[in-house]
């Protein structure tokens, strides 16, 4: 049986300056370390942005300071920051073309009906994530007026989509007949396999954004299906480069997506300090996101 391990005490801002320094981290400003240490947890600070600055013994590569700790979280922020509004034109896209699609084909109600879906039982559990998104939405306007003034007091499919989380974007898309993700994946230029997946990925990338999480030297647990032109070329998709991939495909006639592509590189050049191959980054990154052929 595995000994478990017991808690480490608490340690004051004092004390743990003193425990990084034991551990041959750097620290030449000690009153800049405790205005930090005061705003920024320990844990949400030193441990996960302490991983590739470590030896195995546990302690910092020499010459490593802690002003390259804070370098690398306020990269992070700032690179989660510039990502979140591309996310956000993808999530609005797709709700609009997934529910044009759906009330024309199958009408506003449509989405009610279990035939209109591949399966039965994700359907059931659908139906029950929007009772929980309609009740978390209770008091905004349209919800109430759809519920108060028509008749069943069901959402039609276009005001329903504007309370899915993403996430449950990802599982309605998912859920739909081959041949209507067929239809919706080909007004993006995208095959329906390939954009499921992204959408997937997509969605769990936008849940690390809104909840501060980390995207530097990260390994992504839900990984989108690329191109074969680019896991050729070695690129991975267990990292963020690879959903930009997917995003870049998705936004790639949108002017913005540039202006995006160059504050990446601001990034790059402000913080030093950060090791672009981390995040799956090539040499030519630049390229590859600017590139406006299609790959199939």
């Amino acid at each position: 049986m595995v000994e478990l391990k017991e808690h480490q005490p608490s340690m004051t801002i004092d004390e743990q300056i003193e425990n990084l320094k034991s551990l041959g981290l750097i620290v030449d400003d000690e009153e800049f370390a405790k205005k930090i240490l005061n705003d920024i947890s320990y844990f949400r600070l030193i441990k996960a942005y302490s991983l590739n600055l470590k030896l195995n013994n546990g302690y910092y590569k020499k010459n490593t300071t802690f002003e390259e700790i804070v370098g690398l979280y306020r990269f992070n922020a700032n690179f989660r920051q510039i990502i979140f509004p591309e996310i956000e034109k993808v999530e609005i896209n797709i709700r609009c073309r997934l529910a044009n699609f759906f009330a024309e084909k199958y009408g506003v109600l449509g989405y009610l009906q279990v035939d209109n879906f591949a399966n039965e039982n994700y359907h059931a559990a659908f139906l029950d994530d929007i009772k929980e998104e309609i009740k978390r939405n209770a008091k905004a306007p349209f919800v109430r007026n759809f519920r108060e003034n028509y008749s069943g007091g069901n959402l039609p499919i276009y005001a329903l989509v504007e309370v899915f989380s993403f996430g449950t974007l990802s599982k309605f898309y998912k859920n739909m007949h081959n041949q209507d993700k067929k239809a919706i994946a080909k007004t993006f230029g995208v095959g329906y396999t390939y954009f499921e997946s992204w959408l997937e990925s997509i969605s769990y990338l936008r849940n690390i954004c809104a909840h501060y999480g980390r995207l530097y030297n990260a390994k992504l647990s839900k990984t989108p299906i690329l191109y074969k032109e680019y896991t050729q070329a070695g690129i991975g998709n267990n990292r963020i480069f690879g959903v930009l991939l997917c995003l870049r495909h998705l936004l790639i006639n949108d002017d913005h997506w540039y202006l995006f592509i160059d504050n990446i590189e601001l990034l790059f050049d402000k913080y030093e300090c950060v090791q672009i191959s981390t995040m799956g980054f090539p040499e030519n990154w630049k390229d590859l996101l600017c590139h406006k052929n299609i790959l199939y």
